[in-house]
């Protein structure tokens, strides 16, 4: 579904997501997985496993586990269950990611008029000078 409108917040394009039993399915086994090895992380930081090198590699490879399983749930979830929305969005210059208003673009005098050493300051802080 597209749309022709371009003022600010206009869908230009919707993909419902698939929505899929399996990887619903994939998503439930992938969090019980993740559960045990929460679990089993957790106990071994009761019983000491952590006092130990080999048992200290051992938690941080049971640590590593649990946030690559994460990661593939998240992946599998934004995939399979999200929206592919796109909006129109306005087209910004480079210096205005940097400054509020155009008028800031010279910057603001630090220490009066005088300039000084104070221009120096100023040039460090904004450098990006009107041409």
């Amino acid at each position: 579904m597209s749309s022709s409108g371009s003022t600010y917040g206009d869908i230009h394009r919707y993909e419902p997501a698939r929505e899929s039993t399996a990887a619903a399915i994939a998503i439930v086994l992938l969090t019980v997985i993740e559960v045990v090895f929460v679990f089993m992380f957790t106990y071994g930081l009761v019983i000491g496993w952590a006092l130990t090198d080999t048992g200290n590699m051992f938690l941080g490879g049971v640590l590593a586990v649990i946030f690559v399983d994460l990661a593939f749930i998240l992946g599998l979830y934004r995939k399979e269950f999200l929206p592919d929305v796109m909006i129109v969005k306005k087209r910004r210059r480079k210096w205005e990611d940097l400054y509020v208003r155009e008028d800031q673009v010279d910057g603001v005098s630090l220490g009066g008029e005088g300039g000084g050493p104070w221009e120096t300051v100023k040039r460090a802080v904004y450098p990006y000078y009107k041409r």
